[in-house]
């Protein structure tokens, strides 16, 4: 069924830090952008950041710009959220997802989440 299993998500105080993993387990993500989304409780899917197939450009959301890192290491087929600063308003299922044709573009392959939680 899922095709990528995200992973590191729990619970944290503000300010901490957490770095979530995303895994292929049926395809090779070198030469696909791959995505990271997020959605609280009654709200809708946010974008967070984005990262090309070869990790040269990426891209982030105003909302986590400066405290979020994306990164990827395609030997180990593997794609990486580094979250610094977090906020009570970082807290959401975090998903990711690969890009169909670029990060502008649409996704598939959707993971079954990983769950942040940032409170006191």
């Amino acid at each position: 069924q899922v095709q990528l299993v995200e992973s590191g998500g729990g619970l944290v105080q503000p300010g901490g830090s957490l770095r979530l993993s995303c895994v292929s387990s049926r395809f090779i993500l070198d030469g696909y952008g791959m995505g990271w989304f997020r959605q609280a409780p009654g709200k809708e899917r946010e974008g967070v950041s984005c990262i090309s197939p070869s990790g040269g450009i990426t891209t982030y959301a105003d909302s986590v710009k400066g405290r979020f890192t994306i990164s990827r290491d395609n030997a180990k087929n593997t794609v990486y959220l580094q979250m610094n600063s977090l906020k009570p308003e970082d807290t959401a299922t975090y998903y990711c997802a690969r890009a169909i044709t670029s990060c502008a573009g649409t996704f598939d392959s959707w993971g079954q989440g990983t769950q942040v939680t940032v409170s006191s």
